[in-house]
């Protein structure tokens, strides 16, 4: 069961769809251009449009008879990055750039909601959310914590990601963890300033912090299961302002990442012992943050088997991969996944002349998988909502 012929056939509305919103990107809770698409677009095809949630966040709701609901996701927000490409439809916000693919996300799902509302093959309710922040901000947690689910309830819940590097039109999934907990960490370290000449006279942070970073890396190479997985990134360090003076203080970042709760809970108390023996030891104050972002996305069992079934009808059993090694990027959609059983899966966005990683100031989209991400969207809902 291939492309849907009519999804196909509205290839090029998506095309433009993509194109507009990713020349006109809109960074975090502030996608009011972009929710005025979809809102738009959505209410063209019949469908019930709620907005409101996490400020830009959209909510169309097709129902056909009485049944079970599902959720479908898509993603709206850019980047903070300056775009390197000169296409057409480059963007035209300097230092706004949708370089992660949501501008396709967002129109897959307008392309299966308007396919849906034409055909109505199912039975139960349709919530077609479009969410915004998924960028380091927790839009999926906002839009649950102004009432997304109790509003808008869902049985099960559904969400796609494009993937570079991944043959174009394929499926990567798995059960149990896909992404990893993305979490952040601040370190300031008080020392004690003095001429540079004269270190014995102070206490210098930066040695302290040199030896913090250090420190943090045998959490993971030491005192972790080698058969687990984290990571401990320490991204930032500042202190200083000329050549001739150690500074009182020393400022410094990073971000830890983990696939299973209990790693995650192990993590903070175990970079707070060793950050604290560090300075104790060398004489040196500390403040130490730890903010928990984003939970790991951990895919159910039997909505997975279920994804996984689709996929193969949409592209082939040879091109879908339901063992996929789990990444260490973070996403919000995990926090939908605390609520409602679900799964989030890859689609391969290819790896021609020119591909690169999302995140990248090269970086695009690839259009011929819209009508892919459409038909797995609209499959979906026609086997889990059977008529």
């Amino acid at each position: 069961m291939p492309i849907i012929n009519r999804v196909a056939e509205f290839h090029e509305q998506m095309k433009e769809w993509r194109h507009d919103i990713h020349a006109h990107p809109e960074i975090a809770f502030e996608e009011n251009r972009t929710s005025d698409i979809v809102a738009r677009e959505l209410e063209s095809f019949g469908i019930e449009v709620h907005r409101g949630l996490a400020k830009t966040g959209v909510v169309g709701v097709l129902k056909n008879g009485d049944g079970p609901s599902i959720g479908l996701r898509a993603d709206m927000d850019a980047l903070p990055i300056h775009e390197a490409n000169e296409f057409e439809h480059r963007s035209k916000h300097d230092g706004k750039m949708h370089a992660c693919g949501h501008d396709g996300h967002t129109s897959m799902l307008l392309g299966a909601a308007r396919y849906l509302s034409e055909t109505r093959q199912f039975k139960g309710t349709i919530n077609f959310i479009f969410q915004p922040a998924e960028e380091g901000e927790g839009g999926a947690r906002v839009m649950i914590e102004e009432g997304l689910f109790d509003k808008f309830p869902c049985e099960s819940v559904y969400g796609v990601h494009n993937m570079p590097g991944k043959d174009t039109g394929t499926f990567h999934l798995r059960s149990g963890p896909l992404m990893a907990a993305y979490d952040t960490f601040q370190i300031r370290v008080r020392g004690r300033g003095c001429h540079a000449a004269m270190p014995h006279q102070g206490v210098d942070p930066i040695v302290v912090a040199s030896q913090i970073v250090t420190a943090l890396q045998t959490i993971t190479s030491r005192n972790m299961d080698p058969i687990e997985s984290a990571v401990i990134s320490v991204t930032q360090i500042h202190g200083g302002d000329t050549n001739n003076v150690i500074p009182d203080g020393v400022f410094m970042e990073g971000t830890t990442r983990s696939f299973r709760p209990e790693i995650r809970d192990w993590l903070e108390p175990s970079m707070r012992r060793v950050v604290d023996g560090v300075a104790t030891a060398l004489g040196a104050e500390i403040e130490f943050d730890y903010l928990r972002r984003y939970p790991s996305t951990i895919n159910h069992v039997p909505e997975t088997a279920i994804a996984a079934k689709i996929a193969a009808e949409v592209a082939g059993d040879s091109r879908v991969t339901t063992d996929t090694p789990p990444v260490m990027g973070g996403e919000d959609f995990a926090f939908m996944l605390e609520k409602v059983p679900g799964c989030y899966l890859f689609i391969g966005n290819g790896d021609g002349e020119g591909a690169c990683m999302v995140h990248n100031p090269n970086y695009d989209f690839n259009d011929e998988i819209l009508p892919v991400g459409a038909t797995y969207f609209s499959r979906l809902v026609e086997t889990v909502l059977a008529a």
